[in-house]
């Protein structure tokens, strides 16, 4: 099968994984946002897919889910957000020295969570226009992010061990 319809494929597949695993766990934060499990799918969508097919991927997934649960007004900047987060964690990690380790992919995950963090909230204070209020938001989205990190890192160091996901994926090879 060609590599562009395998991850046309495996993107539409992160996009559904992605938008399940964010509405399944659902905590309510202060302003009307929510915590999720969707970040670990982000992260893991970013390392297996690249930056910008796993950014769509996880752009659409996770705006998908806040438009089924009301949360409209979220959906474009979680779009942009998500998208951002996957293509800097996929950068951050293919230019890190160490291949397939916990912590190459998890230094790459945190710093992508920290950019969703800052991100949401530039997008809460000043777009939404919820100004200050906005730092109620930090911590949750923190948690979050760590949540995300913690568990997506395991989750890509499971799948990059798997002789189907490499040979799934060509690229990957080039990490083991």
């Amino acid at each position: 099968m060609d590599i562009k319809i395998r991850k046309l494929v495996f993107a539409s597949l992160f996009t559904a994984i992605t938008c399940v695993a964010t509405m399944i766990i659902q905590i309510p934060t202060p302003i009307g946002g929510y915590v999720h499990a969707g970040d670990a799918f982000v992260i893991l969508g970013a390392m297996l897919l690249g930056g910008v097919w796993g950014g769509i991927a996880a752009g659409l997934g996770s705006a998908l889910s806040d438009i089924i649960f009301g949360f409209t007004v979220y959906a474009p900047g979680t779009f942009v957000i998500k998208f951002i987060m996957s293509v800097t964690a996929s950068a951050i990690f293919k230019t890190l020295p160490t291949k397939k380790t916990y912590l190459s992919v998890f230094i790459a995950a945190v710093i992508a969570e920290i950019c969703m963090v800052v991100l949401y909230f530039i997008y809460e204070s000043i777009i939404l226009g919820f100004g200050m209020a906005a730092v109620a938001e930090i911590i949750p989205n923190s948690t979050q992010g760590l949540f995300g990190a913690v568990v997506g890192s395991a989750l890509v160091l499971a799948l990059l061990s798997s002789d189907y996901v490499v040979k799934s994926f060509p690229e990957l090879r080039k990490y083991e």
